[in-house]
C-alpha cells in the first residue's frame, strides 16, 4: 500500500469520527440501565436457584463488556463531543469496570501508537516474544512466558490480576492528575462495594458479583489478545513500521454474529479502530461497509479464531505467528543451514 493510498484511507474515516450525541445517550440507556436491572435480577434470583444466578449472570457480564467498550470510546474522546462528558461517563463506567481511567487512557494511546511495533513492545499490550528471542532467552525467561500465555492463567487468573491488582496502582512518573483519578476510582469501588456488601451481605454479593467478573474479564482478554494475534498479522520493526498498515494488518476484523457483536459494542471491527479511534463503537461497522479498501482486511470468525490459541511466537523470517514446537523445528533448520552454508 502505497503512501498516498494509506493517507486516502485515513481521509475516508473523517466522515465517521463525529460522536452522535443522541446515540450516545442511547447506548448508555441500553447498556447501563439493563446491567443494573439484571444484577438486582441476579441478586434476587440467588432465592431460587444458583443456576438461574450464574445464566443472568452471563447475559449482565456480556453488557459489562459493552460498558468497557462505552469506557474505552470515552479514553479516545471519541463517545462524546465534549472532553469533559467523556472525562466524567469514563471516569463513571471505569468504576464499574473497575478501571482506573486517566491511566488506561495513558496506556491505551501508547498500545496505538506503537501496536505491531517490534521495538516498541511492553506498553498496553500483550507479552510477546519472536522465535529468536524465546530460543536466546533462560529456561526461567521460557517458563514465564510459558504460563503467561497459558490460557488457562491469559484468561482465569488474568483479569483477576489485571482488574483487581494492576489496576489499583499509578504507574510510575504518572502525572498528578492521573493519580488523582485512580484514587477517586479506587475508594469509589470501596465505597460501592461496601454500601453493597452492607445492604445484602457479603456472601449474597460475591455469589452475584464474582461470576460476572470473571466472565466479563476473560472475555475482554481475549477479545483483545484475538484482535491482535492471528496467523498472517503485522509486526515489524521501527525503520519499516507503518501505521495505516498496522491498522489494516495488524489488527482483524473479528466477524462475530449480531447479537455478540452488539455486546462487544462492534470491537470487532478492531481495524477500524486502530485506523481511527476517533470513530464510535456505534459507527465502526458503517466505516468499514462503506470503505473498500478495508473489506480485504484481515477476517476471522468464531471458529477460526480458536486457531489463536496455538500461536505463541512470532516469526520474524516468515512473518506469521507459530507454536512452540513449530519455532524449534525453525531454528534447528536455520542452524542447519548455517552450518551447510560455513562447510560450502
Amino acid at each position: 500500500m502505497t503512501k498516498e493510498k494509506q493517507l486516502h484511507l485515513r481521509k475516508q474515516m473523517a466522515p465517521y469520527e463525529k460522536s452522535n450525541t443522541n446515540s450516545s445517550i442511547m447506548q448508555i440507556l441500553n447498556t447501563i440501565v439493563p446491567f443494573i436491572i439484571l444484577w438486582f435480577l441476579a441478586y434476587k434470583s440467588l432465592s431460587i436457584s444458583y443456576f438461574l444466578t450464574i445464566g443472568i449472570s452471563v447475559i449482565a457480564a456480556g453488557l459489562l463488556v459493552r460498558i468497557f467498550i462505552i469506557f474505552h470510546d470515552c479514553c479516545h474522546y471519541s463517545f462524546f463531543k465534549n472532553r469533559k462528558a467523556n472525562k466524567i461517563l469514563g471516569t463513571i463506567t471505569g468504576i464499574i469496570t473497575i478501571f482506573p481511567f486517566s491511566q488506561w487512557q495513558h496506556e491505551h494511546s501508547v498500545h496505538h501508537a506503537t501496536s505491531s511495533n517490534l521495538d516498541k513492545r511492553g506498553v498496553g499490550d500483550i507479552w510477546m516474544l519472536t522465535v529468536e528471542e524465546y530460543i536466546s532467552a533462560s529456561i526461567w525467561k521460557r517458563i514465564g512466558y510459558r504460563l503467561y500465555r497459558n490460557p488457562i492463567i491469559m484468561f482465569g487468573l488474568g483479569p483477576i490480576y489485571q482488574f483487581v491488582i494492576k489496576n489499583r496502582f499509578n504507574r510510575k512518573n504518572a502525572r498528578m492528575n492521573e493519580r488523582l483519578n485512580t484514587y477517586i476510582t479506587n475508594v469509589s469501588i470501596v465505597a460501592l462495594y461496601s454500601l453493597l456488601c452492607m445492604t445484602i451481605g457479603w456472601e449474597s454479593f460475591l455469589l452475584v458479583q464474582a461470576p460476572i467478573f470473571l466472565i466479563s474479564g476473560s472475555a475482554g482478554i481475549w477479545l483483545f489478545y484475538v484482535q491482535h494475534t492471528f496467523e498472517d498479522s503485522y509486526f515489524e520493526e521501527d525503520q519499516n513500521w507503518e501505521y495505516v498498515k498496522a491498522a489494516v494488518e495488524g489488527s482483524s476484523f473479528y466477524k462475530l454474529p449480531k447479537p455478540l457483536q452488539w455486546m462487544t459494542g462492534s470491537i470487532g471491527y478492531h481495524h477500524v479502530h486502530h485506523l481511527s479511534p476517533k470513530v464510535p463503537n456505534y459507527k465502526l461497522e458503517d466505516a468499514h461497509n462503506n470503505t473498500q479498501p478495508l473489506h480485504n482486511v484481515p477476517t476471522i470468525t468464531l471458529k477460526t479464531s480458536l486457531q489463536s490459541l496455538k500461536f505463541r511466537l512470532w516469526d520474524e523470517h516468515n512473518k506469521q505467528f507459530v507454536a512452540y514446537k513449530e519455532a524449534i523445528t525453525i531454528m534447528k533448520n536455520r542452524k542447519e543451514k548455517q552450518l551447510v552454508s560455513k562447510f560450502n
